[in-house]
């Protein structure tokens, strides 16, 4: 019987190596939102088209929480900047953030 591997210690499938050196992956705490959300989109691509091999979709699986994680942080911290800038008469105010809504 084949072990799992814990939690967090996923490794490429057979045939698949982790990119190193000047090929390597920014972590996503280091990618700017609009890139960590890119990364995010080509890793739902790749697992919707169900081509990948178990071990290398729970790879992409995994980074794409840690993505997720990391744009969802930086919308927040957006949201507690636009909060901290919304001005009312003579003070600050704190007011809700509000998404504008979809036309059409």
């Amino acid at each position: 019987m084949t072990q799992m591997p814990a939690a967090g210690t996923i490794r490429p499938a057979m045939g698949q190596t982790r990119k190193t050196g000047s090929q390597k992956r920014e972590s996503p705490q280091e990618l700017s939102f609009e890139k960590a959300l890119e990364r995010l989109e080509e890793i739902a691509q790749r697992l919707e088209a169900g081509d990948l091999e178990l071990e290398a979709a729970l790879a992409a699986f995994e980074e794409g929480v840690g993505l997720s994680r990391r744009c969802a942080e930086q919308l927040r911290e957006a949201e507690r900047r636009i909060e901290v800038l919304s001005q009312e008469g003579d003070g600050w105010a704190e007011r809700d953030f509000e998404a504008p809504e979809d036309e059409g």
